[in-house]
């Protein structure tokens, strides 16, 4: 119980990652708020729109008086090149890198002793797919906010980022080539995510700030050469 009275801020809560850590911290004590654009029990609003965040702190601050942990979550929607329309870049970046800015900034002057700030990243800041330019760019954009920001909160909050690689969101038992491409043999859970989140927000970790840690399985650090290890490409 970690976290008894403390005070946790989660956006896209409702699913998958954000629905781990938002139940990681409940478990360990800690009051929950998070914010989604999916119906449910918590606050229901848009990360994207500045007055949904404004709306949502409020909502937070009528009923606390600090806040001690932001877990920034929601996820960009990804489409390329060939499709993705400006509109639909700009609203990703909004999303990744704008509302985790903007949702700081609100609480930053309400931020309790120890406080810790989770971004949540991707592999994906370090690697790519054709066609991911929208998620990819969040990505990257969330990485590099992680460190300016731990720079600028140094006193008052530790900052850190966390990089995914596959997670299973879908509860899908993954074997064969799916788990063995993962060096440890398996795709990843969203509790992988929310241990080190918790962590991370622990006292145990209070000296790291500014990093990014990316949890993939050690995908990343595979080298990749066509005809060995049973990797081959297609011409």
């Amino acid at each position: 119980m970690r976290f008894i009275g403390k005070v946790a801020v989660i956006t896209g809560g409702a699913h998958g990652i954000g629905r781990a850590i938002a139940e990681g911290f409940k478990k360990e004590g800690a009051r929950v708020y998070c914010i989604d654009s999916t119906p449910g029990d918590w606050f229901i609003g848009d990360v994207s729109c500045k007055a949904d965040l404004e709306r949502f702190a409020e909502s937070v601050l009528n009923a606390e008086e600090s806040v001690d942990y932001i877990i920034n979550n929601a996820p960009p929607m990804m489409k390329g090149l060939d499709q993705c329309t400006y509109e639909e870049f700009t609203r990703a970046l909004a999303v990744g890198v704008t509302a985790p800015f903007y949702l700081t900034k609100l609480f930053a002057e309400h931020l309790g002793e120890g406080a810790a700030i989770i971004n949540i990243s991707s592999s994906r800041d370090r690697m790519s797919q054709p066609q991911t330019e929208s998620y990819t760019a969040a990505k990257g954009g969330i990485s590099a906010l992680t460190q300016a920001l731990a720079i600028t909160l140094a006193g008052k909050a530790r900052v850190n980022s966390i990089s995914p690689g596959w997670i299973d969101t879908a509860g899908v038992d993954y074997s064969g080539a799916d788990a063995l491409q993962q060096p440890v043999g398996r795709v990843g859970k969203p509790e992988d995510i929310a241990s080190l989140a918790l962590f991370l927000c622990s006292q145990e970790a209070g000296f790291i700030t500014g990093e990014n840690i990316c949890v993939d399985g050690g995908m990343t650090k595979l080298m990749i050469y066509h005809g060995e290890h049973g990797w081959s490409f297609d011409v």
